[in-house]
């Protein structure tokens, strides 16, 4: 399976590696973003929204999404230690996620989103694939993740794309499902 993906990753300051997969006639352009953009800020609260939505059967106010970003801050997805991209389909910003180092030689994938106007499209793939040269770029040799029972199209791209599950390796409140992929 292909991905229409054209994702930008920088290795280290002043340059960067481009790489493009096809699946159809849009592309997607995933690039590293600051958190604290409008167009990052608001693909943080939709996410924020959609999982704690999912979790509590029922919307999340507004406030309950300010509570849940302010209780757990994206502040470790930036550089030197992370990185945060936010990706466009027909210039619209429509998906993000992120990864943090755990140690060395360990990233963290999290908040991997894609807005539901896109799914289907590609932007899955695309968000990994550049999250995954990110990690490497920090000399990463795995990227591991948790998530949840109810995120089933989650663990599905997660599978597709070669994650595999493990044990558990956190004890977050929220995780049920714990993977790993190697990146060398």
């Amino acid at each position: 399976m292909t991905s229409d993906a054209t994702f930008t990753t920088p290795l280290s300051p002043g340059t960067a590696e481009t790489g493009t997969a096809e699946t159809g006639a849009t592309a997607w352009a995933v690039v590293p973003e600051r958190i604290d953009t409008p167009d990052a800020i608001a693909l943080r609260r939709a996410y924020y929204a959609e999982v704690a939505g999912r979790y509590w059967k029922r919307p999340a106010t507004e406030a309950e999404i300010d509570r849940g970003l302010a209780d757990d801050p994206d502040d470790g997805l930036v550089p030197p230690t992370g990185r945060f991209v936010v990706g466009r389909l027909a210039g619209e910003a429509l998906a993000c996620g992120g990864i943090r180092l755990l140690d060395p030689r360990t990233v963290e994938l999290t908040r991997v989103y894609v807005d539901p106007r896109a799914r289907g499209a590609g932007g899955g793939a695309a968000l990994l694939a550049a999250l995954e040269e990110a990690g490497r770029a920090l000399g990463a040799v795995r990227v591991r993740l948790d998530t949840r029972s109810d995120l089933v199209e989650a663990r599905a791209l997660y599978a597709r794309h070669g994650y595999r599950e493990i044990p558990a390796y956190n004890s977050g409140p929220y995780a049920e499902h714990w993977f790993e992929k190697p990146l060398v």
